[in-house]
This record gives structure tokens, C-alpha cells and sequence, in this order.
């Protein structure tokens, strides 16, 4: 245990000399998306990977944060920090409404429920003018803190001590009483509630966890567009990304997400330079179809498989 907290703590000094390197700048802007990715596969596989609901409303978890931080930065020019807990804290609430309201339904009329949550919050953004409704609100950062040249790099440390975080909280929820009793429920809901597994409470956790990390994810989002409007900001593609790269890295490992967003997300962040932006989708498909075909259990399943041909 000590030596991963100890890899966690030199991997955010390797971050956080690399926002003072005297690099490329698109460095920081392509990272911190790579590095939010990392925080929202993290989180949607501690449900979806874990006890097996798959859940689409990403966006909405996503959104909650990112409103939140507005509204806080409008209303009271809250710093950062303060933006992240209460967008995390509400993320986590609206995360437990949910789940008390679609955590008896199961397989696809849960992943159904989740949709509906998404097009719920976003009408109701689409008519709140305060944050801007459906044009949207332009943003002005404010001033840079501590030793950054700009808040680009403030921002891109800042997703990785929320990347590092999410990944150590995935962690150890996988090898707590909760990940076990997750695990239970994924394989058999029927026989982990014979067993005394308290299944709805657990799952209820998972969900209040799960939604909180999707809304520390979003909090920054304002500031690093300098713009925020529903139409992107609701996006189903972060529901496919969310769901791809778990599956992709392997969903029954907390190391899984973490594989899956950075191939991912990096090779997206390629394609939409090299190519096109609009190819990103179409490149998450294309992969999650192969994968989900030819290999199931993701990359860490390769692994395991190569380990056990060898020897």
C-alpha cells in the first residue's frame, strides 16, 4: 500500500515539473482533457465496471460539476478549490437521488433511467438564464495562483491531482468490503443478497461515489473553455467515452480505466489534430467494437492470457 501512495506522490511531482517546463503549450490543453478522461472512466467503472450497471448519464454528474463551479464563481468569485468540493458534493447528491430512484431497476431499463437524467438536466439548464441557458455564458479566468505561467498549466496539475485521487479512491474501494461486495453483486445480485450482502446500499455508495468524481471532473471545465454551454457540455459522447475506456483497459481492475483513457484519450487528442475533431466518436466505435469482439476482459484480459501462455 505504501509504495503505491508513494508511486501517486511522484507521479504529481513529475506533473507538476512538467507545468513548469518551458514546453509546447498544447501539451497542458491536450492533457488536461486526457486527464479528465482518466477521472470519469475511473469513476463510471466503480459502478459499471465493478457491480455491473451500466450507467449513460455521465454528462449530467459532468454537468452538475460544471454548473455548480459557475454558479459559485458568479455569485461569489469562489477560487477553484471551493468550485471542485461543492461540485463534487453535489455531483455525489444528485448521484444518490438516482440511485434511490433506478437502483431497483436493472440491466437495460437502469442504463435507460440514466439517459433520462441527462435530457432532464439539460432542459432545465437550457432554461435557467442566469447561467447563461441555452447560449451559454462567456467567463473570464481570474488571476493565476501560485508558480504557473498561465492557467492552462494551474488547470492541467490541477486534473492531475484529481486524476491521481480518483485512481487511489478506485483502488482502494476495490479492495475494501465495498469492492467485494460490488464484485458480488455484478456476478449475482440474487445470491449476494442470500449471502447478507446489503445490496442496495452498496450500490447506493457506488452511485453517491461514482456521480462525485463525474462532478470533481466537471468543476474545472468552465475555466479551461472560458465558456460554458449545454449542448457540449451534455454530450452523450462523454457517456461513450466514459463507458469505452473502462472496457477497453478492463473493467474488473481499477487499472483497467486508467489504461483505457490514456491509449484512448491520447490517440483521440491525435486524431484531432492530425485529422479531424469530429472523427473522435467514430474512433471510440471503431475500437470499443474490436475489443468488446476480440477481446472482452480489455487489455489487462490480453495480459493475463500472454502471463498464462508462457510459462
Amino acid at each position: 500500500m505504501s509504495k503505491f501512495y508513494g508511486v501517486c506522490l511522484l507521479t504529481l511531482l513529475g506533473f507538476f515539473g512538467l507545468s513548469l517546463l518551458d514546453v509546447n503549450e498544447y501539451i497542458f490543453y491536450a492533457g488536461f482533457i486526457v486527464l479528465q478522461f482518466v477521472v470519469l472512466a475511473t469513476a463510471w467503472n466503480i459502478l459499471g465496471g465493478y457491480a455491473g450497471y451500466v450507467n449513460f448519464g455521465v454528462p449530467a454528474f459532468l454537468a452538475v460539476g460544471a454548473y455548480s463551479a459557475v454558479v459559485l464563481f458568479k455569485w461569489l468569485a469562489a477560487p477553484l478549490l471551493v468550485q471542485i468540493l461543492c461540485g463534487g458534493v453535489l455531483a455525489g447528491l444528485l448521484g444518490l437521488a438516482v440511485g434511490l430512484l433506478t437502483l431497483k431497476l436493472r440491466g437495460i431499463f437502469f442504463s435507460i433511467a440514466t439517459v433520462a437524467v441527462v435530457f432532464i438536466m439539460e432542459t432545465a439548464v437550457n432554461n435557467w438564464p442566469y447561467v447563461g441557458g441555452a447560449s451559454g455564458l462567456q467567463l473570464t479566468r481570474p488571476s493565476v495562483i501560485f508558480v504557473f505561467q498561465n492557467y492552462n498549466r494551474m488547470l492541467f496539475f490541477v486534473m492531475a491531482v484529481l486524476a491521481v485521487a480518483s485512481v487511489a479512491i478506485a483502488r482502494y474501494i476495490q479492495t475494501s468490503f465495498l469492492g467485494r461486495g460490488l464484485r458480488a453483486v455484478r456476478d449475482s445480485e440474487e445470491a449476494a443478497e442470500c449471502s447478507g450482502v446489503p445490496t442496495l446500499k452498496i450500490k447506493l455508495m457506488a452511485c453517491t461515489i461514482s456521480g462525485a468524481l463525474m462532478g470533481v471532473a466537471g468543476a474545472p471545465m468552465p475555466m479551461y473553455m472560458s465558456y460554458i454551454e449545454p449542448t457540449s457540455t451534455f454530450n452523450l459522447s462523454y457517456s461513450i467515452s466514459a463507458l469505452g475506456m473502462p472496457i477497453i483497459g478492463g473493467t474488473a481492475h481499477w487499472l483497467g480505466p486508467l489504461i483505457g483513457a490514456v491509449l484512448l484519450g491520447s490517440l483521440q487528442q491525435v486524431v484531432s489534430v492530425t485529422v479531424s475533431n469530429e472523427l473522435n466518436v467514430l474512433v471510440v466505435g471503431v475500437i470499443l467494437v474490436l475489443f468488446v469482439v476480440l477481446a472482452p476482459e480489455g487489455i489487462l484480459g490480453l495480459i493475463k492470457k500472454w502471463t498464462r501462455s508462457s510459462k
